[in-house]
């Protein structure tokens, strides 16, 4: 059996990139261990999370230099081609979250998922912060693991949409503490199938980060100002 190693590279490389992703939270102890750090206080935790998605950031900016600026002179090129598959599938994808997200608590009275309600926490305890990390940093980041090293690794339109989508709303909820909160990757789910088409759509990955980063910050504002 002839081995696919062009394959076998992409896969690799999405695993590398999902690893570095997973363990990324442990570059929090660096400045823990150089400022001799005890007493963790919500707002230091939001700062140290914060480290530690710059230099992931960095990291995938390294990784991924050359192909984002092809992508990006992409992007430039077919601007209002872009923006209007950002702005339609994005809204299509809000729409799903929205509907899902009504369905669910009419029939299990849930509430908020539990992500959401760790993010409101962080949000009223350093907003500033949150609106710089959650806003900007994070849809960055995201979008490069769960929509960049997903399509260099998965070819075909559906199955690259749907991994990316599916998978993406999975670890949204990988944190809740009871089974039934895993449900609510379907609305999760909703929103990355919307980033994942319309990088497929584009073929630039700097339109869905233009769409996360825009869906972040106009729920962290309204957190904030309501």
């Amino acid at each position: 059996m002839k081995v696919d190693k062009d394959l076998l590279g992409r896969i690799g490389k999405l695993i590398l990139v999902f690893l570095l992703f997973e363990f990324s939270p442990y570059l929090q102890w660096i400045p823990i261990f150089v400022f001799k750090i005890k007493n963790i206080t919500p707002q230091v935790d939001i700062l140290l999370g914060a480290f530690s998605n710059l230099i992931l950031l960095f990291v995938l900016f390294i990784i991924y230099r050359k192909s984002l600026r092809e992508e990006w002179q992409h992007f430039r090129k077919n601007f209002n081609k872009s923006m209007d598959s950002c702005f339609k599938y994005w809204l299509l994808g809000l729409a799903g979250m929205m509907i899902s997200n009504i369905l669910i608590n009419s029939f299990l009275k849930l509430g908020q998922a539990e992500n959401e309600q760790l993010v409101q926490s962080m949000i009223t305890a350093f907003p500033g912060v949150m609106l710089i990390n959650a806003g900007i940093i994070a849809p960055i980041i995201e979008e490069l693991i769960f929509r960049k090293a997903f399509k260099d690794a998965i070819k075909k339109k559906w199955p690259f949409i749907l991994a990316s989508g599916l998978v993406f709303g999975f670890m949204h909820v990988i944190a809740a503490t009871s089974l039934i909160e895993v449900i609510f990757f379907i609305p999760y789910s909703c929103l990355g199938i919307a980033f994942a088409y319309m990088y497929y759509d584009t073929d630039s990955v700097f339109t869905p980060i233009l769409a996360h980063i825009f869906h972040n910050t106009i729920l962290i504002l309204v957190s904030i100002l309501l």
